[in-house]
């Protein structure tokens, strides 16, 4: 039986179709949109556009994530966030009612998202960095998203020296389902993302894409974020990483062809596109 979670009465059928996570930063210093949507009208208005381009889950961020980034108080995260959440729950239909996840590390945002009425928890840490997410996390009843790090933001890109890539990742995801359990979330609720851009050179970048069916052996789907990151673009020589739109399409390919189920997206109209075409080829 093919696994899958409801959210909003939206379900999510795995190895279906692709999904697009739309990323909606609500912060001054991201690495590709810092300083865009950090008010209220212009998350609302991203929001609004991610809809009607055909966004299935929107990813409500606080805290730049970007190599060397510094972290934030909590107070200021949820200053962030909150507000946002709450705005699009008062919307009318159907923006109400679009599935939202809460992109952090902190188990104080994550509940008091959920409790907003967000809908899952996307943790890059993989519930490391507070230990206790998993219990709150179970008690919630949600699903999670466990990105594989090393380090932090800030001391990450220090951290490549793997001996055995894809290995150590499948060991790091290993214990994580296991606390997984112990805490008891339902193993149906467990989304893995291996981190692409996280305590990655640009040449274990592409492994993981292209080592992305040893992954999804381990049974759970997985999410996959590529979007505008800079190993497209070291390979397109650009610097801007607006202008990366097409080499990321090129890279949700490479995903979807993986085996990929959710792809966190910028440019959400450009990659609906790319996924519908993608999945016609290769899921249907």
């Amino acid at each position: 039986m093919t696994q899958k979670i409801i959210l909003q009465h939206q379900v999510f059928e795995w190895g279906k179709r692709t999904y697009i996570m739309g990323v909606l930063n609500v912060t001054p210093d991201s690495f590709s949109d810092g300083g865009e949507f950090n008010t209220l009208d212009a998350a609302l208005t991203q929001a609004q556009k991610m809809l009607a381009a055909g966004v299935d889950i929107i990813d409500i961020g606080g805290q730049s994530t970007r190599p060397g980034s510094e972290q934030i108080s909590v107070e200021e995260e949820l200053n962030r966030v909150i507000p946002v959440v709450e705005l699009l729950r008062s919307q009318p239909n159907p923006l109400a009612h679009i599935p939202i996840s809460i992109d952090t590390t902190r188990t104080a945002i994550a509940q008091a998202a959920i409790e907003a009425g967000a809908d899952l928890i996307n943790d890059i840490s993989g519930a490391t960095f507070e230990p206790e997410m998993l219990s709150v996390v179970a008690k919630l009843g949600v699903p999670i998203v466990l990105m594989h790090i090393r380090g932090t933001p800030k001391t990450m890109q220090q951290l490549t020296d793997y001996q055995d890539l894809i290995g150590e990742i499948s060991l790091f995801f290993q214990d994580r389902i296991q606390a997984c359990k112990i805490a008891g979330i339902e193993p149906s609720n467990i989304i893995l993302d291996p981190g692409i851009g996280f305590a990655k050179t640009f040449e274990q970048n592409l492994e993981i894409l292209r080592q992305l069916p040893q992954l999804k052996s381990l049974g759970f789907p997985l999410l996959v974020g590529p979007s505008r990151k800079s190993f497209i673009g070291h390979i397109l020589n650009e610097k801007d990483p607006q202008k990366r739109v097409w080499g990321t399409a090129a890279a949700c390919v490479a995903a979807i062809v993986g085996s990929g189920d959710i792809l966190r997206v910028h440019d959400v109209q450009e990659m609906v596109e790319v996924c519908r075409v993608a999945d016609a080829i290769y899921r249907l």
